[in-house]
């Protein structure tokens, strides 16, 4: 928790004599007051989610935000309702800046029977939005600084300088904190314009990365992780980012990506490690791309075999090729590598792969045979067939 923001919501918390709570906007907890153990009114399973998981689920989310409070200047009651899980009344508290909502105060009714909200004085309630508004200058600040760190994210990813990198992390240091757990994003290809932090839920930075030789550059998008390194929230970014076209808002809708994949890192516990992060995230986002049955969300520890074969170069012109199995990836034996392919998938069952193509046993021989002449490769050597299986694998990414 950050200090300054944990005694902000203390002073909230004295101001109105009941322990309060502070989410930003997408519900991520940032800091709350001392509950007492012995008051039953204190919590419901809620709040007690929110505190252990540091955020609220999406079910969670809507239903709150049916009170209007995204729009709301002051205060809003909000009451109870069990079957929502909601066991308690609320007061909700807007943390706003010049307009824009960056989070939320929240406090508990105190009766057994859930209530509306704490019934409070005037005065105090304007004292405590007083201490909102110093809150959300401070998120707006943080913000913002996110905003203008997408150059030395890329930096840190990119460079070939060390000093560039040592001083891209220390900059990115500053507002984020060294430690993690982090999921870092690469969503392939991307040829709109970089979506701002507010619009990908749960993205720290944002930043382009160009790629020579693929189709098209990529976003990388850091995401900061739960305690426990839960990748929930780097898929409900890479949702977001899926969902987001030229002029278009998160989440409009998976038509706007169509030919993008996302890829995730496994998570990491310091902003250090993102260079080795977004080599798993951009092989992941490769493999998905590849391979459609991956994705469009592949996790790095998900992609099998890729892990491996995305090590090598982007496929593409100037890049090599085994020159045995060259002149099968030409456009004139399209169907004959998908034969060896698929072969090669069945573990060289000739029943399986019959069936999985849809042709005759004789059929699946005559074209291996030819496979055969044209690569110079011995179906019957299990390194002849790793080679082949390899190289048609590679040359998808």
């Amino acid at each position: 928790m950050n200090a300054d923001y944990q005694d902000l919501v203390d002073e909230i918390s004295a101001l109105l004599g009941a322990p309060a709570t502070l989410e930003d906007r997408d519900f991520r907890l940032i800091a709350f007051g001392a509950h007492d153990s012995e008051d039953a009114g204190a919590m419901d399973p809620v709040r007690t989610r929110s505190i252990l998981t540091r955020r609220s689920t999406s079910e969670v989310r809507a239903w709150f935000e049916r009170f209007g409070i995204t729009s709301a200047a002051g205060p809003v009651r909000i009451p109870a309702d069990p079957a929502a899980g909601v066991l308690r009344g609320r007061l909700c508290l807007p943390v706003r800046h010049r307009g824009t909502v960056y989070g939320y105060v929240w406090l508990l009714a105190a009766d057994s029977e859930g209530g509306a909200a704490p019934s409070l004085p005037d005065a105090s309630l304007d004292a405590a939005m007083t201490v909102c508004g110093r809150i959300g200058a401070q998120l707006a600040d943080e913000a913002r600084a996110r905003a203008d760190l997408g150059p030395h994210l890329n930096a840190l990813l990119t460079s070939d300088s060390d000093e560039r990198r040592a001083s891209a992390l220390a900059t990115l240091s500053a507002p984020l904190g060294a430690g993690g757990p982090y999921g870092l994003l690469c969503a392939a290809p991307w040829q709109d314009p970089v979506p701002g932090v507010r619009t990908v839920p749960g993205a720290s930075v944002l930043t382009l990365v160009p790629v020579p030789g693929a189709s098209g550059p990529r976003l990388a998008a850091l995401v900061r992780l739960s305690a426990g390194a839960d990748l929930g929230p780097a898929h409900g970014a890479a949702r977001a980012l899926l969902g987001s076209g030229a002029g278009t808002s998160a989440g409009a809708g998976a038509n706007a990506a169509a030919g993008r994949a996302v890829g995730l890192s496994t998570p990491v516990r310091s902003l250090a490690d993102l260079p080795a992060a977004w080599r798993e995230a951009s092989a992941a986002a490769r493999a998905a791309l590849a391979r459609p049955h991956l994705g469009p969300v592949a996790e790095w520890s998900a992609i099998g075999p890729y892990r491996l074969l995305a090590a090598l170069p982007d496929s593409g012109p100037g890049h090599p090729v085994d020159p045995a199995v060259s002149p099968l990836l030409t456009p004139a034996h399209a169907e004959l590598a998908r034969t060896a392919e698929v072969f090669l998938d069945c573990a060289g069952q000739a029943g399986r792969t019959a069936t999985a193509l849809n042709i005759h046993r004789q059929t699946l021989y005559y074209r291996l045979s030819r496979v055969e002449q044209l690569t110079g490769l011995d179906l019957h050597e299990g390194e002849d067939r790793l080679l082949l299986h390899m190289s048609l694998k590679a040359a998808k990414l």
